[in-house]
């Protein structure tokens, strides 16, 4: 038995084949990452350019990494940290360009796979937490989606935003208030 054996499936297959291993990654995470993503840019068409991007620059990553690195890697972790640094990116760029003009904005597609019914209510409540966690500071809009959308433990969070355990707990807890104060003043 190899040290590598008792490794969780994305990292074994992962060490086995980089190919194969980052389709498994992909197969565990995209929902996740995606999901993610569309809770921190608010639109379906943001959330598909994060979630590639942040899966481009994960194989591009694993394509440089020895065994070694690869076997102490936490994947959810680590592609979360990806998507944070990708989606900061973003926003940074946005930042600094003048808002385009909304007329020549697509309309986020629909899910073909869902009826009306359940589109209509997804989009009401999804559009509502979109402009409340739209309202939020980046750094608690971050770990209120981490925690409560993503569900990673605290310490994952620190570890992907980079910051300590406590300040991830503050983030989290002024974020919900926040959110609470949003919620019932509409």
């Amino acid at each position: 038995m190899s040290e590598f054996d008792c490794l969780d499936p994305v990292r074994k297959a992962l060490l086995d084949d980089l190919d194969e291993g980052f389709a498994e990654l992909y197969g565990a995470y995209r929902g996740l990452v995606f999901s993610t993503a569309l809770r921190l840019s608010g639109r379906w068409a943001d959330a598909e350019d994060l979630t590639a991007e942040a899966f481009l620059r994960a194989y591009r990553g694993l394509a440089g990494y020895d065994r070694e690195r690869i076997a102490e890697l936490q994947p959810r972790a680590w592609v979360m940290t990806i998507l944070m640094n990708v989606w900061r990116n973003c926003a940074r760029a946005k930042s600094r360009k003048p808002p385009p003009d909304l007329r020549d904005e697509p309309i986020d597609g629909v899910d073909p796979g869902e009826d009306v019914e359940d589109t209509a209510v997804r989009h009401e409540t999804g559009d509502e937490l979109a402009r409340m966690l739209g309202e939020l500071p980046e750094e608690q809009r971050a770990a209120v989606v981490l925690r409560h959308v993503v569900d990673l433990p605290v310490s994952e969070i620190a570890t992907v935003l980079k910051i300590p355990q406590g300040t991830v707990k503050s983030h989290v807890s002024r974020g919900l208030r926040r959110l609470r104060a949003l919620g019932g003043a509409r």
